[in-house]
């Protein structure tokens, strides 16, 4: 028999995503594919499938359903949205997102909106960065010199006479320097956005940026 990789990575796509929807009940249309997340879910379920028979604190035997739903949404919500496509502009509720806003970000969801509508990014994407950046709007950098996206210029951090126009300025830089160039995923943009070990980033601020960024944008999609 003459072995099909295609064949053969469709088939283990198939059951992997078949053990996680009678697991889980998770819809499986919104999983990603491909070898990345066969290999993380497979690994996952593997490690879970040792810790079945563990007990709890409280000396109950583990739920076997809620603990692999617990991670595959975890690890999945990661690799969620790491697509172009879902990082080009799509509609979103300003209800939803604007109460997620606060700080220096308070009201700015229509900005957030117009900036992704003028520069073809989603929306969310610009909110996640300027929420991670900022600390969701606490940040210095925010409240003194309206800088939401820790965009930098010959003096340091730009000043902007809006928060408005911070992040316009950031949707222009990313659709200019990283989505028209390849920096399709927020894994990718973190790379070039947020080196880690970068010689600005002493303290190391840098190894949380994809994580962050990502926890926010699937916190807004979901």
């Amino acid at each position: 028999m003459t072995y099909n990789p295609i064949s053969t990575d469709w088939f283990r796509n198939m059951a992997l995503f078949s053990i996680s929807k009678s697991l889980t009940g998770i819809n499986t249309s919104q999983i990603p594919t491909g070898d990345m997340f066969t290999s993380m879910l497979q690994a996952i379920l593997d490690q879970q499938s040792m810790n079945f028979s563990e007990t709890s604190g409280s000396g109950n035997l583990v739920d076997k359903n809620s603990t692999i739903s617990n991670v595959i949404k975890d690890y999945t919500h990661l690799l969620d949205g790491n697509t172009s496509a879902t990082l080009n502009f799509s509609e979103v509720s300003i209800d939803k997102l604007g109460p997620t806003l606060k700080g220096k970000l308070s009201g700015m969801g229509a900005s957030f909106l117009e900036a992704g509508r003028q520069y073809n990014i989603n929306p969310n994407l610009l909110a996640s960065i300027a929420m991670h950046e900022t600390g969701n709007g606490s940040s210095r950098a925010a409240h003194e010199k309206n800088n939401i996206a820790g965009m930098m210029g010959k003096n340091g951090l730009r000043n902007y006479d809006s928060v408005a126009e911070s992040i316009f300025d950031m949707a222009r830089n990313l659709r200019k320097n990283y989505l028209d160039k390849g920096f399709d995923t927020i894994a990718k943009i973190g790379g070039k956005y947020a080196p880690v070990r970068a010689a600005n980033d002493p303290t190391g601020l840098n190894n949380n940026w994809v994580k962050g960024v990502n926890n926010f944008f699937y916190t807004l999609r979901s």
